[in-house]
């Protein structure tokens, strides 16, 4: 299924890009997609002074995160059990930009990425393959982080793969005013629409987990699916509700 974008026509890399992720030309897309100084970047197009979204696992917010994140005492790290000499293998169902996937590979998790959303995916793909060739992280990154293409309620079972967690973090409306999370929640939800069905995704993340799905959730969301978690764990602002199959 092809997904309709503004982008340079004349710019050679962009345009196989597009292609391959089956983006389609569209004069009329609120979005466009630039590739610039090797990364690729998505823009709305009716806000020209913002920045443009990237991917990048090498430097900015993210690396900042990896090394003065407070490693394995972070509660994503403790919510998939990441202890005592445990690491899990993680499927991120639901990877967006990357981020939480992340701080899990470079704590040693072996982590698979599912992605939806064609645009999302290509500009995953453009973060993974610029951090897969970094002289600092590249070699445990080409390890530990892949991505596959496709909806979660399918490619659960599609994928033929176990691991010992699946990870939920469906999109839901934000409260926050900050301008970072306001600027990408806005464009992310323009872009994608809410998840109404994300509801569906936890039955077969049961279903693939060998141990525990982890659905990360605003503190005032209700339980995904209406479902009662076996605990939380709540942080300032996020709650991750733990359900396990053991």
């Amino acid at each position: 299924m092809s997904t309709s974008i503004f982008f340079d026509q004349s710019n050679v890399e962009l345009v196989d890009i597009c292609q391959r992720w089956q983006l389609t030309f569209s004069e009329g897309s609120a979005f466009e997609l630039k590739y610039h100084n090797q990364r690729l970047a998505l823009h709305k197009r009716d806000e020209p002074k913002v920045s443009g979204i990237i991917v990048d696992f090498v430097g900015g917010a993210v690396a900042h995160r990896r090394k003065f994140g407070g490693g394995k005492g972070q509660a994503i790290a403790k919510a998939v059990g990441l202890k005592n000499g445990n690491i899990p293998s993680v499927i991120d169902a639901t990877a967006g930009l990357g981020r939480d996937a992340f701080v899990l590979a470079s704590l040693g998790c072996n982590v698979t990425l599912i992605e939806r959303q064609s645009v999302v995916a290509a500009l995953l793909e453009d973060g993974l393959k610029r951090a897969y060739q970094d002289p600092e992280i590249g070699k445990w990154m080409q390890q530990r982080m892949r991505l596959h293409h496709g909806a979660s309620q399918n490619s659960l079972n599609e994928l033929g793969i176990e691991a010992d967690v699946v990870y939920l973090d469906p999109m839901y409306p934000h409260r926050e005013k900050s301008a970072q999370v306001k600027k990408e929640m806005r464009l992310f939800q323009t872009l994608v629409g809410s998840d109404d069905d994300a509801d569906e995704l936890l039955p077969p993340a049961l279903n693939i987990a060998q141990k525990r799905v982890v659905v990360k959730r605003p503190d005032y969301a209700e339980y995904l699916n209406g479902q009662t978690p076996s605990a939380s764990i709540k942080t300032k602002k996020n709650r991750f509700d733990l359900y396990s199959v053991l």
